[in-house]
Order: C-alpha cells, then structure tokens, then sequence
C-alpha cells in the first residue's frame, strides 16, 4: 500500500492505493486563503502541516502503508525559524501578486533569469516571494547569513516539519527561479540577484530520494516527491517528449517533455519536470493564473453554486456573444504580462447568469488552447491529456475539444496527481501500475469564429489599450 499526499491551493487529499494503482480509500481537509490586499494571496503553513498530519494518520490508522508519497502545490514560498521549526510569517501562495513592482523594477535582468532558471521574470514564481518575506523579518540578511532562518516551498516545509530534513524536490526547487536549469543546483547568480543567502535554501534532492522516517509514522519513509502538475505528468505515462497534459484547477498548468531547454517555444517555460537516480527530465510548460478559480468567482458573486452555474451554462446557445477573459491577476503563459486586466466583453441588459456562466468555462477552454497552440508552434500536439477536478465535467471537456479543435482524452481515474506520486512511489520499489482508461472528447465545431472572438477580447486586456 502506498498513501500518496495532494496538498493542494484549496485541500489536502490522502488516497490509498494498492500494488496495481487501484485507489482504495482517500480522505480530504479543506484549507483556507486570506487575501489581506487586492492581488495578496495567503495561507497558514502550519494550518497545511497539520492537515497533512490528521490524513496521514487518519489512512496509516486503517492501512498497511508501505510509504508516501508527496504531490503538492508549487511556487507557493514561506520562511520559518529554524531552531523551533515555526514560521515568521504568511506563506505566500502562488497566486500573490504583490511583488509586481518588483519585476519591473528588475526588467534588464529579465532576459539572464529566464536564461538560468528557464522561467520568465513574474510574481508567480518563489524567488520573489521569499525575498519579500525575508525583507520583512530579516531586512539586512544577518540571521539568514548566520543559519538562523530557512526558506522553501511545500514540499520542502513538510518533508522538513515530517522528517527533520531541509531539502527540496528537484522539480519544485526548479520553479522557484533560483535553480540553474542546466546544473540541477543553485544558481549563485539569481541568489545574489534576489538576495537570498545560500544558508537559508534547502539541500536539492532527486524526486525519488528516500527521506528519512517520517515521525510519528515508524518505519515509513517518504520514497516520492513531485509538483503536484509534475505529478500528473507522470501519471499520465509521459515519458518521452510529444504527448501534452493540461490539470485543471484553481489556476490550470500545460505541460508536456522536450529533449533539452532549448527546445522550448516562445511563450511557454522550461522547468525540471522530475530527477530520477540523478537522470532529469526537461518540461515544457504554460501556467494559467486563473481558471477553475474564475467560476468560483462568479459562483461567489452571483450566489450559486459552481454546479448551478454550469447546468446554466448547458443550456445557452454556442453564439451567445459574450467574453470572459479572467486577467484578474495579470496573463500568464503564453502572454506573461502581469499588467494585464479582466475584460468581459459583448454583454447587454439581457446578459444573466446563464450566459456569464457559459463565459466563465470558455474562458477556462481558450486559456488552454493558448498554451497549446504556443507548444504546438514547436511540435505537433495532436491530442490534450486532461486531469483534475474541472476536467470530470463532461460540458468542460467537449468544449475544450471544441476550441482546441483537438481530441481530449481524460482518464477515467480521478486524482492523478496523486496516482503520479504514488506511481513513482511503487516504481522506486521496482513495481508498477496497471494503465488507466481514458474517456475520449472529439472536436464537433469549427473553433473559427469563438478563437477570433476571444483574441480580440485578449487584446483589451492589455495596458496600452
């Protein structure tokens, strides 16, 4: 048995599953987000750990576990003390915003970040987010340079509160822009540039390196750790470049392999997908900043529920008119402009909450095909593999089909973040999941007209508009 983790932006899910990859129970806790500012987002690290410690003992008290495995959210960045282990502020999530100035104010150095760490310069990513939280608490750098703090993402806050090691997975240590992609290592280069002293950063480990036991557990070791979309990933069977994965969530990640970083198109980054026995994996990926998260809006301002709002939205006709794009926290990829802003184009007074809702979840399906028509300027991407929990919604699917004009495939196996983490678990000890069936969604529309449409609404979003 092995109990893979999926902490989450919005939960954190524990799922059993047996030798052969057939999930045999799972347990969930919700989380929390603060948003103290507009485009501040922030959540309790310790509120993260305990979750992460009620499933793991809640599924160790019913299972036999073997191990566990680690799927989590990425970018997201904290500090904490490290004599007692608590943190010395908010994690910042990987949606926060704050540190915009910041890139602009960086701008020449945007063009040597992306060429070390594969990222372009955005808020999004850690780099920034820890040098704004080591402003807050360590202005001058003396308790960083003296040991006294640590810094990490997820994973690397749980495995070290689980296990008493400081290290971070190679792939997420890879989206927090201060990996050099072509090392595998800290980039002296980005540190300084960000100032973040070497004493804080975590020990870089291979995404199947074994941790030490995890306490309270005996015996049991984390034997997988992966970025939760880097996970999916892997669940999905990639393993070579020419397949295509989109995970649709709160915000929403396309990703797929290249042979090297420098195979990877305009628009889109290149990032550490995973590092096995010392063997790395090159990702190509585009980052969506608001998807899932854009029908949870509308369901909160509207005051129905996300399930209402998409039977609504069922029903309204293909050439309804209306543009939803959801730059509520600027573009990410292909577009990469912080400053952008939300649009919603072509409503009148007969718009009701139907029309708003079908926009909403063709906002989701056009952010999707943006990324992949930007890989697919580099090599042909014939079909999108679909996980997440949007993606069990039937209407989302055959619309993506729709406006991709490509076939969409979706496991029939919900969780493959988790399965992803797992699967690498039982492969570190030389066994292997059984495949996983796949629903199929086939193009029946021209997507013409709706991607004209959609790109002339993309275009006001824009600051000089």
């Amino acid at each position: 048995m092995i109990l893979a983790v999926d902490q989450g932006t919005s939960s954190t899910k524990a799922t059993i599953f047996d030798a052969a990859g057939t999930p045999m129970g799972s347990v969930s806790t919700p989380l929390g987000q603060a948003h103290p500012r507009p485009g501040w987002v922030e959540q309790d690290a310790v509120e993260i750990l305990d979750g992460v410690i009620s499933v793991l003992e809640e599924m160790a008290g019913q299972h036999d576990v073997e191990a566990v495995a680690l799927s989590t959210q990425r970018e997201s960045a904290l500090v904490w003390d490290r004599a007692t282990g608590e943190p010395v502020g908010p994690m910042l999530g990987w949606q926060d915003r704050r540190t915009t100035a910041r890139v602009s104010e960086l701008a020449d150095s945007a063009p040597r970040v992306r060429a070390i760490s594969g990222l372009p310069l955005d808020p999004m990513f850690s780099a920034l987010k820890l040098q704004w939280l080591l402003d807050q608490v360590d202005p001058d750098r003396n308790r960083s340079r003296r040991g006294e703090l640590a810094v990490g993402t997820v994973d690397s806050w749980l495995v070290t509160r689980l296990t008493g090691e400081h290290r971070i997975e190679a792939g997420n240590a890879s989206r927090t822009q201060l990996l050099d992609l072509s090392t595998g290592e800290w980039s002296a280069e980005l540190c300084e540039l960000f100032d973040i002293p070497a004493a804080v950063l975590p020990r870089v480990a291979d995404s199947d390196e074994p941790t030490d036991e995890i306490s309270g557990l005996a015996g049991r070791r984390v034997l997988a750790v992966l970025g939760d979309s880097h996970a999916a990933l892997y669940g999905h069977g990639v393993r070579a470049p020419g397949a295509l994965k989109a995970t649709y969530g709160t915000g929403s990640s396309v990703m797929g392999l290249v042979d090297s970083a420098a195979d990877v198109p305009d628009g889109l980054v290149g990032t550490l997908a995973w590092r096995l026995g010392g063997r790395t994996a090159i990702g190509v990926e585009g980052n969506i900043l608001a998807s899932g998260a854009t029908v949870a809006w509308l369901s909160r301002l509207l005051g129905r529920s996300v399930e209402e709002l998409t039977t609504l939205a069922r029903g309204v006709p293909e050439d309804h008119g209306v543009v939803l794009v959801p730059a509520v926290a600027g573009l990410g990829a292909p577009h990469w402009d912080p400053e952008a802003r939300a649009v919603l184009v072509g409503f009148d007074l007969g718009t009701d909450p139907a029309v708003l809702a079908r926009a909403a979840i063709e906002a989701i399906a056009h952010q999707i095909t943006d990324v992949v028509e930007a890989a697919a300027a580099a090599a042909p991407v014939e079909a999108i593999l679909a996980d997440g929990a949007p993606a069990a919604d039937d209407f989302l699917m055959q619309l993506q089909a729709d406006v991709a004009g490509r076939t969409v495939h979706r496991p029939a196996l919900a969780g493959l973040s988790a399965r992803g983490a797992a699967q690498l678990a039982i492969d570190t000890l030389g066994g292997g999941f059984t495949a996983v069936e796949s629903d199929t969604f086939r193009p029946q529309r021209d997507n013409a007209v709706a991607r004209s449409a959609w790109a002339s609404a993309l275009n006001l979003t824009r600051k000089e508009n």
